[in-house]
């Protein structure tokens, strides 16, 4: 084992410690001033999509569920406080990172370079999708049937400059996918543009049955887990990195997936065998 994979491990395992040992921190304990400030409160702010079935959606009595929220919720728990889910959109989360309205994102975000100029991003990712359309069944064969057609797309998502240079769709854009997908469906658009994983769900349900996903996707993006930009390298943000670990290696991710009916992709698989020895490592008698 050469050096630079020692000094990798050594640091792994220090990460997953941090994030073993959370329950039997305190206040006085925390290593820097936004885990304090979570535990002083109490309550850990999570921010997650309104209407993004199935990870974070209203339940009947009208309390958060899903994916997202399931994931959350084992932040609260790991660190012994209350979750508080808080809605954001596309177009705000990062700002309410930034105004401190929410401690963390949990709310379906691409890593991006870009991205990382403004937040936090934790690794490694817990999700994986791509864009990809949805569209009345025989309408579209390609992507290439778009260009110069309205497409139904939601404010804020990264793929959306490339449909609309690269492509030559006329985007039009909404503040919800519930708003973006009745256009659709009223004929305002020939496609709804969004991610392979979430369009799948909505494929399951008979309200869609006449629609399918007729193109690949254009490309394959992990979703990260993110904190405030000057927390990533502190205490708050090595936490959150041994809980990404924690979600991949002991296999909740997969448990999730299988929860809400959502076919898992071979990455995670793939992210499972490659993170499971650091937990066995960790925890011998498992």
């Amino acid at each position: 084992m050469d050096f630079a994979h020692t000094l990798k491990h050594a640091a792994l395992t220090a990460t997953l410690a941090f994030a073993v040992a959370a329950p039997s921190f305190t206040a006085a304990q925390a290593a820097d001033n936004k885990l304090k400030e979570i535990l002083d409160r109490g309550t850990v702010r999570v921010g997650v999509q309104g209407a993004f079935k199935p990870w974070s959606f209203p339940a009947p009595d009208g309390t958060m569920q899903g994916i997202e929220v399931d994931l959350g919720k084992s932040v609260a728990d790991a660190l012994g406080v209350k979750f508080e889910p808080v809605i954001i959109t596309s177009a705000n989360r990062m700002q309410f990172l930034q105004q401190g309205k929410i401690d963390l994102i949990i709310g379906g975000m691409y890593d991006t370079a870009e991205r990382r100029k403004i937040v936090g991003m934790i690794e490694p990712a817990y999700w994986t999708s791509g864009p990809t359309l949805m569209a009345k069944k025989g309408v579209i064969k390609s992507w290439k049937d778009i260009a110069n057609k309205p497409v139904c797309g939601k404010q804020g998502n990264y793929y959306n400059k490339q449909v609309e240079t690269e492509l030559h769709a006329n985007l039009v854009s909404f503040t919800g996918n519930t708003e973006a997908k009745e256009a659709l469906r009223a004929g305002k658009c020939i496609a709804w543009l969004y991610d392979d994983v979430s369009i799948m769900a909505d494929l399951t349900l008979p309200e869609w049955k006449d629609y399918e996903m007729p193109v690949p996707v254009l490309y394959n993006n992990p979703w990260a887990a993110a904190v405030p930009i000057e927390d990533v390298d502190k205490g708050w943000g090595a936490f959150m990195a041994g809980m990404a670990y924690r979600w991949q290696a002991d296999g909740k991710l997969l448990e999730l997936a299988k929860k809400w009916n959502v076919k898992p992709s071979d990455w995670f698989t793939q992210m499972h065998d490659k993170l499971h020895w650091d937990t066995t490592y960790l925890n011998p008698k498992k």
